[in-house]
């Protein structure tokens, strides 16, 4: 068994996709079709334009979901549909991206949601009074008991949850910067800060909520083809409660390390990472070794995985 797993926000670089537009015109299409939803050239940043503006979170989301899906398209193109997995997964901007791949939400409608999250979480919190910070060497349990005592009666909390020795933490800047001094101090083998603006997946982003319930009771959706791996629920779900979970995500953790344990469980022996990086990847083998993984971003990644499939 297979899932597809989308990547989420720090996967991107300058020139992502553009090999796989260049190689595939369903691929190119995607692009097209995602600057066309947008109003402007965004393939344009996204393969010659400056680092520091596509990581901007409202050209960072779209910019993934579009060369995740270029991805999928240069899949399909060789033969290898959806439905080659049993499940899909995202972290994070990641599960928009899963959920346009497995037919849920258009190209075009998945494109302006991600613009719409992505200014909605940046304007949530005026930027230097949130950070996020990333723990190395401690697992869940232990990063959620440092940023409870880090919080101090303000927003500290533990948002993803990546693998057995990676958590991040976010709220409030002064908060997050005790938590990396905690943690350094209770045996964490890295603590820094992230670059990042903004405290995605916490309580902080509820204004954020609030415009992606609006913004998603605007947009049509059809059941996905491929049952979705929620952030939130760490397992599958219903597609009636999907938008819900959506919402719900924007202020909740990323539960990835459960994702992954649930995927096992069910079965899953294998997971391709349909996009940008291979983050993902090394999350996955970290959780679990016995999870075979592949990274599908570039036309010969493309071209190894269908031959792989169709072996």
């Amino acid at each position: 068994m297979r899932a597809f797993v989308f990547p989420g926000q720090g996967a991107q670089t300058i020139g992502m996709g553009q090999a796989l537009a260049e190689s595939y015109s369903a691929a190119k299409a995607v692009f097209d079709e995602v600057d066309d939803a947008l109003g402007e050239k965004l393939s344009d940043l996204i393969w010659s334009g400056d680092i520091a503006d596509l990581t901007l979170t409202k050209n960072a989301q779209p910019a993934l979901m579009a060369t995740s899906l270029a991805a999928m398209k240069a899949l399909e193109a060789e033969g290898v549909g959806i439905d080659a997995a049993s499940y899909v997964a995202g972290h994070s901007l990641g599960e928009y991206s899963a959920l346009a791949a497995s037919g849920a939400f258009s190209i075009a409608d998945t494109a302006r949601l991600l613009r719409i999250r992505g200014e909605a979480m940046q304007l949530a919190v005026p930027v230097g009074i949130g950070a996020m910070a990333v723990l190395l060497g401690m697992d869940f349990e232990a990063a959620q008991a440092v940023a409870a005592e880090a919080a101090q009666g303000e927003v500290c909390q533990a948002a993803n949850d990546n693998d057995p020795s990676q958590v991040v933490v976010s709220g409030h800047k002064a908060a997050v910067e005790r938590a990396v001094e905690i943690a350094k101090a209770n045996g964490a083998k890295r603590a820094m800060l992230l670059p990042v603006s903004a405290p995605f997946h916490s309580s902080l982003m509820a204004p954020a909520g609030d415009i992606m319930a609006a913004a998603l009771a605007d947009v049509s959706m059809n059941a996905p083809k491929v049952p979705l791996i929620a952030n939130v629920r760490a397992e599958a779900v219903d597609g009636s409660d999907i938008k819900d979970l959506l919402i719900e995500q924007v202020t909740g953790s990323v539960r990835w390390r459960e994702s992954v344990m649930w995927m096992a469980g069910a079965g899953v022996t294998e997971a391709w990472e349909i996009g940008a990086g291979k983050a993902l990847s090394g999350m996955v083998k970290r959780v679990d070794r016995s999870i075979a993984t592949r990274a599908v971003g570039t036309p010969d990644d493309v071209k190894a995985a269908a031959e792989a499939l169709n072996a």
